[in-house]
């Protein structure tokens, strides 16, 4: 079933172990001794997007982008937006905003080299911009980027801005950089998440459906939904000594979520972020 409003499906491309749940447990120096996974996978979810005619915006490591150039020609070749998630998935709020800049200059112009694209947007890893470092999107807007999607409005372990708002805004005023957050469901004034990740997997796919439904016809607001690479691997590396949480938020039902994601392609309309959001940026205010 189409539905009439247009949402953002985005993908932030790092392989499994890159991932902030596996910081205690897999240390950076060792990324290149493992085996990489996230090129086959960037490519079937090419072939699925390109079955369903649908254009995402890919939200890319520079990391990934330096080892894979052929990935990232072929992403922005196949007509999807190519968007910056930082060099190596390092949390805003473990940089200093002088490390930030650095991070985001050295990024973009990367991804720009290869791909002979524009890079307009960014998305922190794990979303780790809120009240404690909204510097960071000043940053963003001085290092040239248009648009960020790097705040998550709701309470969580690992991140989250609940008092945010929950559809996209300027946190400077009328102008600057815009901010589209992650998209939430509103019942009885507290925000459950219905953006996809590690919820997506979690909760039944019809309740899932139900939410993004609302949000396109209560609210009138077109979704922003994210997922990663490794979510339809459900043949990765398995990881040992890890607790309990993260092995359960990290591995559960990998194995149904490509179906899952074909069904989502085809009971919404989807597009690219830029397409969406900046050709309506005049019209996008605070809440």
């Amino acid at each position: 079933m189409t539905q009439e409003k247009l949402n953002a499906m985005t993908v932030d491309v790092e392989d499994y172990f890159q991932v902030s749940a596996f910081e205690k447990y897999i240390d950076r120096s060792d990324w290149n001794n493992l085996p990489c996974r996230v090129e086959n996978n960037t490519g079937r979810l090419l072939d699925l997007f390109d079955k369903h005619n649908v254009k995402i915006t890919f939200f890319m490591l520079g990391w990934v982008a330096e080892r894979y150039p052929g990935l990232i020609r072929k992403i922005v070749d196949s007509g999807h937006e190519l968007a910056s998630h930082g060099y190596s998935h390092v949390r805003v709020t473990e940089q200093t905003p002088q490390q930030f800049r650095e991070d985001i200059i050295k990024t973009k112009k990367l991804l720009e080299d290869i791909s002979g694209k524009e890079i307009k947007g960014y998305r922190a890893a794990s979303y780790s911009i809120g009240a404690s470092n909204l510097w960071a999107l000043q940053e963003l807007q001085e290092a040239g980027h248009l648009y960020s999607s790097s705040i998550y409005p709701i309470k969580h372990d690992l991140y989250g801005m609940p008092e945010a708002p929950r559809f996209a805004f300027y946190p400077h005023g009328d102008s600057g950089i815009l901010e589209i957050p992650v998209t939430t469901v509103e019942l009885g004034n507290r925000k459950f998440p219905c953006g996809g990740g590690g919820y997506f997997r979690f909760f039944p796919y019809m309740l899932s459906r139900w939410a993004m439904r609302r949000v396109n016809r209560h609210d009138g607001q077109s979704c922003l939904f994210y997922f990663h690479p490794w979510e339809i691997d459900p043949e990765q590396p398995r990881q040992t000594g890890i607790n309990f949480k993260t092995r359960f938020r990290h591995y559960l039902n990998l194995n149904r979520m490509h179906d899952r994601l074909e069904r989502l392609l085809t009971d919404f309309k989807w597009d690219r972020m830029d397409n969406i959001f900046l050709k309506n940026s005049k019209e996008v205010g605070n809440e």
